[in-house]
């Protein structure tokens, strides 16, 4: 802790104030099998700087900073993820929020884009990981990469709402969000009467009362052209929240590829996740986004025709207002 502040976020993403956070949630529950001699602290050290620069096992051992041989390195990722896992998630990644909250949401994104109603925006991003070694196809995209299809949904401050990186890179952006917790949670509060909380996607996402996606093909100067540029508009919020979540934890940009089981992957994901949002509340600065490179999976509209369900014509109307 007597590095600079600078240079500490450089290293470990975190502030010294978000690291202690973290620090005092997990100290109690990190096993003391590894060595009596590694503390807490250095094995959170560790585990931050491999999420922060993907670097091979061996590269973040050797470092100055640390100096642990890589067999060390990998025995304190296989402790210390689980542990970040069951600590943070639960507690900083929430899709229920307070009435209040939601309030807040809508009148932002309203400010921004004119669309009523948004809570929040949602998207898919690929995260590379080496050819698992059961059921590759599963995991192989139309990229011709290995990879996880990771759903990423967030609010107007780039806080994520809900992550679910539990399947590979082949399935469906439809698929992952129709087996999420998310859509789940929505239908529920939709069917309970809260008609006024809806998530924006792209046209990889099935329309939903709840969930509106953009107008196919609008020809320039309609309504349904208006509506799908504010749509965009509005959208931006979780591209810009997924390249800051890549650039602020590099082991899961495009041009690195994880070494690890896609369940481990999945925990990866979530870490980084849980992490990102604890930065946004200790006011980390979000890192500069002009070396962000991520391989874009071509994206595969949902053939479902919804013209005319009451999804499409709530969207109709919203559009006609705009």
């Amino acid at each position: 802790m007597e590095l600079s502040s600078a240079f500490f976020k450089e290293n470990f993403r975190l502030s010294k104030d978000a690291f202690m956070y973290v620090l005092d949630n997990i100290n109690e529950k990190c096993p003391y099998q590894l060595s009596s001699s590694i503390s807490p602290m250095l094995k959170l050290c560790c585990t931050l700087r491999f999420l922060a620069h993907g670097s091979y096992q061996q590269t973040v051992g050797n470092d100055f900073i640390l100096g642990f041989a890589q067999p060390t390195v990998s025995l304190i990722l296989n402790e210390m993820l689980p542990i970040l896992e069951t600590t943070l998630c639960s507690v900083w990644i929430k899709t229920d929020i307070s009435e209040e909250h939601k309030q807040l949401t809508r009148r932002k994104f309203y400010t921004n884009s004119g669309i009523p109603n948004v809570v929040g925006c949602v998207d898919g991003t690929h995260v590379a990981i080496i050819a698992p070694s059961v059921n590759k196809h599963l995991y192989l995209n139309r990229k011709g990469f290995f990879s996880i299809n990771a759903m990423i949904a967030c609010n107007h401050d780039m806080v994520i709402r809900c992550v679910d990186a539990r399947y590979g890179g082949s399935s469906h952006d439809s698929f992952v969000w129709n087996n999420s917790t998310l859509k789940t949670y929505l239908e529920r509060t939709y069917q309970r009467g809260d008609h006024n909380s809806v998530y924006l996607a792209d046209s990889g996402y099935p329309l939903h009362e709840y969930l509106w996606t953009p107008y196919r093909n609008a020809l320039s100067g309609t309504v349904e052209s208006k509506f799908n540029k504010k749509h965009a508009k509005a959208r931006n919020v979780v591209e810009r929240t997924i390249g800051v979540l890549k650039c602020r934890f590099r082991c899961i940009l495009g041009e690195r590829k994880l070494r690890y089981s896609p369940s481990k992957a999945t925990m990866i994901v979530n870490v980084c996740c849980a992490l990102h949002n604890i930065c946004k509340q200790y006011d980390v600065n979000d890192p500069e986004q002009e070396t962000f490179v991520d391989v874009v999976v071509p994206l595969e509209p949902v053939e479902e025709n919804f013209s005319g369900s009451a999804a499409d014509r709530r969207r109709r109307q919203i559009a006609n207002s705009l």
